[in-house]
């Protein structure tokens, strides 16, 4: 027996998925299938998705959060997953991980928000040790105070979920579909998205991060790799996911309310 595999003695089985290149939207019904129906614990990590994607928390409004003519026009997915939090555009350069648990997995967790919040920053405080100035600031993963890190979470009766996409990289003009949230962290003070985050690249290489990620998760479980193929076979085709990618009927929707609502706020 190997040093890691004793110190790995007793802790709680976590299965390890690795991807590269998944669609997003592939990911979050997994996911959630996974939260709702599977009694295992369950780590993601899906390096990159191929093509630039919106996506929403469950009770975004894309009038309120999307420049929604820029969307149509580029013919730009927008996803409203089964998760709260903010609204990301992702692609190639975001590197996704997924922490989907029992309620008893980590000893001492409350399963509430904050406290799994909290655990996690405490796990990545792990990963960036000598890369930058990590904190948790409000419910985001910074540098300094540029973001580089949206959590959501989802909390189930016996179940949660914490998951994180990580702007390794972007693309500026991405940047440019989203509004400026009503609401936002005060940390923000009214930056512009551009101001507001930054890149990952620029403190760690990609590899580097899966890499700790993994040697991280592996001082509270004891972690088994999993093919996606082999996880596949034990899913139902028939789930019925609440993770909707929006038509272009229901966007052109929200863009026509988005104008009236701005002419209607100009006449008056």
């Amino acid at each position: 027996m190997t040093i890691s595999q004793t110190r790995n003695v007793g802790l709680p089985l976590m299965k390890l998925v690795r991807w590269k290149g998944v669609p997003i939207l592939q990911q979050l019904h997994l996911e959630e299938q996974l939260l709702r129906t599977s009694s295992e614990n369950w780590c993601i990590i899906n390096d990159g998705t191929n093509d630039p994607t919106i996506v929403m928390g469950i009770s975004g409004k894309p009038a309120q959060l999307l420049k929604l003519d820029s969307v149509l026009n580029d013919r730009i997915p927008v996803i409203r997953r089964y998760t709260g939090g903010g609204t990301v555009v992702v692609d190639c350069g975001t590197v996704f991980v997924t922490f989907i648990c029992n309620k008893d997995a980590v000893p001492g967790l409350q399963p509430y928000p904050q406290p799994i919040m909290s655990w996690s920053s405490l796990l990545y405080a792990l990963v960036f040790r000598g890369f930058g100035d990590f904190s948790l600031r409000e419910n985001d993963y910074v540098f300094g105070n540029h973001k580089f890190g949206g959590n959501a979470q989802s909390i189930t009766k016996n179940r949660w979920i914490h998951h994180t996409s990580f702007l390794w990289d972007y693309e500026a003009r991405n940047m440019a579909y989203l509004k400026l949230p009503a609401r936002a962290p005060e940390y923000r003070v009214a930056r512009d998205h551009l101001e507001f985050i930054c890149r990952m690249k620029d403190y760690m290489p990609r590899s580097v991060f899966v890499d700790r990620t993994i040697k991280a998760v592996e001082t509270h479980f004891s972690v088994r790799p999993v093919e996606l193929e082999a996880m596949e076979t034990n899913l139902n085709s028939k789930f019925p996911h609440s993770t909707k990618l929006l038509t272009e009927q229901e966007l052109e929707a929200a863009a026509f309310e988005s104008h009236f609502e701005k002419a209607l706020s100009h006449s008056l």
